[in-house]
């Protein structure tokens, strides 16, 4: 399948610069990281959530963290709570299941990035399959970025 023609379709648009890693199938980001030999916290996971007026949201931490809803919910001053997983396959239809893209802007999604992600100087998506990274620099991640929240909200899953 290879990157998300929406995904790409969007980087082009907004002249982000990045190039792909192709790696052996895997079903989960941190997968993908050790097939790929990236450390997990350099890849950034979407976690899409939903308030109760069903409105959405794509939290976007590293594969190596867990979302804190209650420390999102504080900071939105919200109530979220996981999305259901057929809603998620419906929004990503042009995507693997499982394999969401953390550009919630290619998808008119609101979204939020944990701050740690502004510490690392390469970061990688998943491209909507199992089998391909989007690579974007500090400054190309920060240039998707731009118009996207951020905050701290993450901790570190331990495995």
């Amino acid at each position: 399948m290879s990157i998300s023609t929406r995904v790409a379709s969007y980087l082009e648009g907004e002249g982000i610069k990045y190039d792909t890693i192709n790696h052996a199938h895997t079903s989960t980001s941190v997968g993908s990281a050790i097939t790929s030999h990236i450390l997990p916290r350099s890849i950034a996971k979407a976690v899409v959530l939903e308030d109760h007026e069903s409105r959405h949201l794509m939290a976007i931490v590293p594969a190596s963290h867990k979302v804190s809803l209650h420390k999102l919910n504080d900071k939105m001053d919200a109530d979220l709570h996981l999305a259901d997983e057929e809603q998620v396959y419906k929004m990503f239809a042009d995507c693997e299941h499982g394999a969401v893209p953390a550009i919630g802007q290619a998808y008119n999604m609101n979204a939020i990035y944990d701050e740690s992600l502004d510490q690392l100087d390469d970061v990688y998506l998943e491209a909507g399959d199992h089998e391909t990274l989007i690579h974007l620099s500090k400054e190309q991640f920060g240039k998707l970025m731009t118009k996207t929240k951020h905050s701290q909200f993450s901790s570190q899953n331990y495995y």
